[in-house]
């Protein structure tokens, strides 16, 4: 498999593997005959699985590149990305401070909540996102060691270096496709909840030659995560290769990104009943997903993949464990 490391070796690009490449891809014929998976949920060790984890095998050797031992990150109660982070974060000798923001309570949330409880993050919740931000800087200030903050990280782990875990994963979608295990797909799907995975993939793609465009299904409305949000992010990708010394001659542009909130729902974290349903069609193929992110992408699939002329291939990010990953 090509993998960044692989496309640029002179490049500076600190790394920690923390999953077995290539995840697994496969037709999913009850969704539709030009309907592919890659199940991301299989990324991952006994720890957490998911999107995530990708976007921290970058995040975790910066954090210790810059000198740091804590990560301040944020997201919402049910946060996935909170979670990946406190329990690999701790495997590597990092300590995960986060502020999290009231969301809608389901079961998902219920049990999401127990898990970080149990993950050794150090958790302080607020009852917006306003609220939060006024906080954030006297967290910073509470968990700093000597002059040192902590390595702050937004939503999801979205920032430019967190962004390099879907170039990769971009590259790794371009070498299923060459070695046959995959059709060149006509787009990519996935939920949008912070922009990293998206851009990424927009990266990656590009960069591996791919014509895949990349559809993104937001399902956030705690900031702006239009196109141009997306393609931003991509760009200072982009940027952050170059200045690690890596050759690219990539331009992304908005019109590459098809993203819609068609699908969120009321609000960030509540559920749908397309996607409702969409979760339990997945049951039936042995998947297993969520309520505020991945069944809101599959059920977008339901009605992209009629009108779509070539492959939809559709990514599962959610990467749930048992018990043992948090003891």
């Amino acid at each position: 498999m090509t993998f960044l490391h692989d496309r640029f070796p002179g490049a500076d690009l600190p790394h920690v593997p923390l999953g077995a490449r290539p995840t697994p891809v496969r037709r999913l014929e009850s969704w539709g005959s030009n309907v592919w998976l890659k199940d991301e949920s299989a990324f991952g060790d006994g720890h957490w699985g998911g999107n995530k984890v990708r976007k921290l095998e970058w995040i975790i050797p910066e954090a210790h590149r810059r000198g740091r031992r804590t990560l301040f990150t944020v997201g919402g109660i049910g946060t996935h990305w909170g979670l990946a982070a406190a329990l690999y974060g701790r495997e590597h000798g990092l300590r995960t401070v986060l502020g999290l923001v009231d969301q809608p309570v389901d079961d998902h949330v219920r049990d999401q909540l127990a898990r970080l409880g149990a993950s050794g993050a150090l958790v302080h919740r607020y009852p917006s996102v306003g609220r939060l931000k006024l906080a954030a800087p006297g967290l910073l200030l509470r968990y700093r060691e000597g002059l040192r903050l902590p390595y702050y990280l937004p939503a999801g782990g979205s920032s430019p270096v967190g962004t390099l875990g879907y170039v990769d994963a971009g590259l790794e979608i371009a070498d299923q496709v060459r070695s046959g295990m995959l059709p060149e797909p006509a787009v990519v799907v996935t939920p949008v909840g912070s922009a990293g995975t998206a851009a990424g993939l927009m990266v990656g793609l590009q960069l591996a030659g791919l014509a895949t465009r990349v559809v993104g299904i937001v399902v956030n409305d705690s900031f702006r995560l239009d196109a141009e949000v997306v393609t931003r992010l991509a760009n200072a990708t982009v940027d952050l290769l170059r200045r690690r010394n890596a050759e690219i001659d990539v331009v992304l542009h908005e019109s590459d990104l098809d993203a819609t909130d068609d699908y969120l729902g009321s609000t960030y974290g509540a559920s749908t009943p397309e996607g409702l349903a969409a979760l339990e069609a997945a049951r039936a193929d042995g998947l297993e997903l969520e309520p505020v992110y991945t069944a809101k992408a599959f059920a977008a699939v339901r009605d992209i993949a009629p009108r779509t002329a070539g492959p939809v291939l559709v990514l599962n990010t959610h990467g749930p464990r048992g018990p043992q990953a948090f003891s």
